[in-house]
């Protein structure tokens, strides 16, 4: 284990903005048990896919897009908050 300085964005929580150093451009800290609850969204619209179930995986598919879109609106929050620009086009 190493200890390193690392510049908060956000305030402590499930999805902290954080910049490690020498980085550039912020990452987002996600816990463990997101992060497992991420993959099973994912396992099951494969699982959607594997069986045919189009409605089912398109249903999982949006709600994971706006959990994710969500995380990405609070990345893009701190970077404008702390003049820092996006490493990355915006979206469509």
């Amino acid at each position: 284990m190493k200890l390193i300085e690392a510049e908060l964005l956000t305030e402590p929580g499930n999805d902290t903005v954080v910049r490690l150093p020498p980085r550039r451009f912020p990452g987002v800290l996600i816990q463990g048990d997101s992060l497992s609850i991420i993959r099973s969204d994912v396992a099951e619209i494969v699982e959607a896919c594997a069986q045919g179930d189009v409605d089912e995986a398109y249903e999982a598919a949006t709600l994971l897009l706006a959990g994710i879109d969500e995380l990405l609106d609070r990345y893009e929050s701190a970077l404008k908050v702390h003049g820092i620009e996006r490493p990355y086009a915006p979206r469509t």
